[in-house]
């Protein structure tokens, strides 16, 4: 559980408990006061440990049920923990555009454009190569085909791509073509 934080708000029993098995344990535990609950709201790898649900607070983990034995309780923060990192890391930011892995959309704003596996793929693949991709690479990385057959899969894919972001969002530029292969519009 290395890398997260567990912050306890208004639960001294807990800090003391954690403080004692502190060097038993791989996590990270800070307390809070109130005026530092909205900036810890939007902390990533963050938990904030409640006794009971505050409105507006989005990391929060209500703890209201005694007793627990500890093993139990660590379990429970790192399940949450799990919860947490597989929401954050479904969500990757592209330009203007929201891509949800899990859901397999991209969004803007209230739009949502449904996309097949591969079509995220090739999209995930073009933005984190941080440069133009040109057609067999794609064609090998993506599709796995590794033939020096003449085949236009990639273009198409590409094309059919390209004609539902313009339908649904209305941009041209989302994937350029280049004089050496594709790639992906990062900022507008």
């Amino acid at each position: 559980m290395n890398n997260h934080n567990l912050v306890i708000y208004e639960f001294e029993e807990l800090y003391k408990i954690f403080l004692e098995i502190e060097k038993d344990i791989n996590l990270n535990f800070e307390k809070a006061n109130k005026q530092q609950l909205t900036e810890l709201n939007s902390r990533l790898n963050c938990l904030i440990f409640t006794k009971r649900e505050i409105e507006g607070l989005d990391n929060q983990m209500v703890f209201n049920k005694f007793p627990i034995s500890i093993f139990e309780l660590l379990e429970k923060i790192n399940i949450e923990f799990i919860k947490k990192n597989f929401h954050e890391q479904s969500d990757i930011k592209i330009g203007n555009y929201n891509l949800n892995l899990n859901s397999r959309k991209m969004s803007f704003g209230e739009i949502n454009l449904k996309l097949t596996e591969k079509e995220i793929s090739s999209i995930l693949y073009l933005f984190r190569a941080e440069r133009s991709v040109k057609i067999q690479e794609l064609q090998l990385k993506v599709w796995g085909y590794q033939s020096e057959l003449e085949t236009h899969t990639v273009e198409t894919h590409i094309y059919r791509l390209r004609k539902k972001i313009l339908k649904m969002f209305r941009d041209e530029n989302f994937i350029i073509s280049k004089k050496n292969g594709y790639e992906i519009q990062k900022k507008k």
